[in-house]
């Protein structure tokens, strides 16, 4: 990939590199259909001439061609790390610009992919394109470098995954989209926010995640996508459930249950999913709630499915739960190690 420097390097600055992937921020409206369509970096660029005047030595790479979020995939995951592994002595920190439809599920995987991370990865991106009069991608994008930036003491703010978005920076494993029309598009229902962006910066700096002992940059991009994601409605059709399950090659099972925990009582649910499990097919927990936690074992039907073996995800999101499952499968690890590791936060994705 390409790296362009924007503006005149001057080694005296904090250096920056954003990468574009794809998404809205980038887009530009068909004449003919009307669709957005994704444009080249320099669109972005001769819009928000602003990032060049900063005070950070900001260079840019970008994908080619670029992607709709909705067409991510983990081989794309793998490509972002690779590229920040690649650059990561080069630069202070890294901004990725990146649709926001699958924006948690991105920043999620990142996460566990990263080992010893003591930079900034900041995921951002706009609801309007940047070329659009009322576009908030011009404040998302700046604030995302100044954040990617910022630094105290001679160590990174913020050295984690996150996604900053309409004034509020989150960790990024801990964060939904929410909202399809409103600027503030994401949310963080089970963690506080990292930051907040107004007249100035204000940090949270109790709950980022500074690691003891930070060591080497790891980048493992090794992810199996033999995974399902499986949500109860009622009237769940039992066919339907029980070839889910039947799968070729399936391994890990993200279970979306109601409320605390709890699925239907339904006696052939149950065996299907202990016969699944007999099997070696790893079943994981959550919500289907925006808030609150797994609290399996407080009624009954969350009882049975802790007695045959399915896993608690806390108060993990759906996003986290099943790029974490992706990865740990991914790994050379056996069923009970991955299962061990799935009620351990990796990177501050659940509350222990």
């Amino acid at each position: 990939m390409v790296i362009k420097t924007l503006g005149v390097k001057n080694s005296e600055m904090p250096s920056i590199l954003i990468i574009y992937t794809g998404g809205t921020i980038g887009m530009r409206e068909d004449p003919e259909t009307h669709t957005l369509a994704p444009m080249k970096f320099t669109h972005i660029q001769n819009e928000i001439p602003e990032l060049s005047k900063l005070g950070i030595d900001v260079s840019a790479t970008a994908f080619n061609p670029p992607i709709d979020s909705s067409d991510m995939r983990p081989t794309i995951w793998g490509r972002i790390a690779r590229t920040i592994r690649q650059n990561y002595q080069k630069y202070n920190g890294f901004v990725i610009l990146h649709g926001t439809d699958t924006m948690a599920y991105t920043a999620s995987a990142l996460s566990f992919m990263f080992e010893n991370l003591d930079k900034p990865v900041i995921l951002t991106g706009s609801q309007l394109p940047i070329g659009v009069m009322r576009t908030d991608g011009k404040e998302n994008l700046v604030t995302a470098v100044e954040l990617a930036a910022a630094s105290r003491n001679g160590r990174a703010i913020v050295p984690e995954v996150c996604i900053y978005f309409n004034s509020r920076l989150f960790r990024g494993n801990r964060t939904t989209k929410e909202d399809s029309e409103k600027f503030s598009a994401f949310m963080s229902h089970n963690y506080p926010i990292l930051a907040r962006a107004g007249v100035d910066i204000v940090y949270s700096y109790d709950r980022i995640n500074y690691a003891n002992n930070k060591g080497i940059l790891k980048v493992n991009t090794n992810i199996s996508d033999n995974v399902i994601i499986l949500r109860m409605f009622p009237g769940i059709n039992r066919q339907y459930f029980e070839h889910a399950l039947n799968l070729p090659g399936l391994k890990g099972v993200v279970l979306e249950s109601y409320g605390s925990g709890n699925v239907p009582t339904h006696r052939w649910l149950l065996n299907t999913i202990r016969r699944a499990i007999k099997q070696g097919i790893i079943f994981l927990n959550v919500t289907q709630c925006s808030g609150g936690r797994v609290q399996m074992g407080q009624y009954m039907t969350s009882y049975e499915l802790l007695n045959a073996g399915v896993i608690s995800g806390k108060d993990i999101t759906v996003e986290a739960a099943i790029t974490k499952l992706m990865f740990l499968l991914g790994q050379d690890l056996s069923t009970e190690e991955v299962k061990t590791h799935l009620q351990r936060s990796l990177s501050g994705e659940i509350t222990e």
